[in-house]
């Protein structure tokens, strides 16, 4: 079902549509482009939109790129109760809308989603995993976590859920956290705050890879920038040992746990294309 369409940067089409996952949930995405199909995962507090940049560059190298509002984000429903699974699946829907055949570019959290993912046979032709917060059982968030963010939400208050996830599920410094609650971008980020419980949960779940995880039978290819949070980067050398076969790659100009659109879409062009 095409929701609407118009015309991106150089006349390129853009179509924003709507998968339904398995339990009914409506995923909203957008695709531009032509070519091979790359999926991009966002991460925590990011929406279709805010990969825009991404996914103008793979375009531009000559892939046909799909950005979705994973659940309880955007303009993407959101079904209780939730679980890892469910956004599974919701990628899942998302491949088979567009034609059942992709690679898949996780980014931070959605990464982690996108490897859990694939080891739950969701069809995925290359993995490409930029900067997984896997803790490989070091510095883990409480296990109450996604359980106290839901109360938050549940009792209206968004905004120190927000900050909750950012101090204990991400590892800000308080600081910062304070920081960005006084940004003129705090207002944008309270309507996400249901995603952060399912953030939660998903890096609990699987904080390191399972079996099935370390076993997919898919290409797998780490991508770590070249100026990141030191535990990511140790966390993408460490997969990279863990995953039999998985390559490991630095992004040099990727700064400070984001990805550099350019730079990132070569990667994926020197093994897709």
């Amino acid at each position: 079902m095409v929701a609407a369409e118009q015309n991106d940067v150089g006349g390129v089409r853009v179509d924003r549509e709507v998968a339904t996952s398995a339990d009914g949930t409506r995923i909203a995405y957008e695709i531009r482009g032509e070519g091979p199909v790359v999926v991009i995962v966002n991460g925590a507090f990011s929406t279709a939109r805010d990969v825009t940049e991404f996914a103008r560059a793979l375009v531009g190298a000559g892939f046909a790129a799909v950005s979705y509002d994973r659940r309880a984000r955007g303009d993407s429903g959101d079904t209780k109760p939730s679980a890892p699974e469910r956004e599974a699946e919701d990628l899942a829907a998302v491949i088979d809308a567009v034609g059942g055949r992709a690679s898949v570019i996780g980014h931070s959290s959605g990464a982690v989603l996108a490897l859990f993912a694939a080891s739950l046979g969701v069809p995925v032709q290359h993995l490409f995993l930029s900067e997984p917060p896997f803790r490989f059982g070091q510095h883990e968030p409480a296990a109450d976590l996604a359980e106290r963010l839901q109360r938050l939400v549940d009792d209206g208050d968004e905004a120190t859920a927000v900050s909750t996830f950012q101090l204990e599920g991400v590892g800000l410094d308080p600081a910062l956290v304070e920081q960005i609650k006084q940004s003129p971008i705090f207002p944008g980020l309270v309507p996400l705050a249901q995603s952060t419980v399912y953030d939660a949960q998903l890096v609990r779940q699987v904080s390191t890879p399972t079996e099935a995880m370390v076993a997919v039978q898919v290409p797998v290819t780490i991508v770590v920038g070249g100026d990141t949070f030191p535990f990511l980067a140790s966390a993408a050398k460490l997969l990279a040992e863990t995953l039999p076969g998985a390559e490991l790659v630095e992004v040099a100009e990727s700064v400070g746990h984001r990805v550099h659109p350019e730079a990132t879409a070569k990667v994926l062009a020197e093994r897709l294309l």
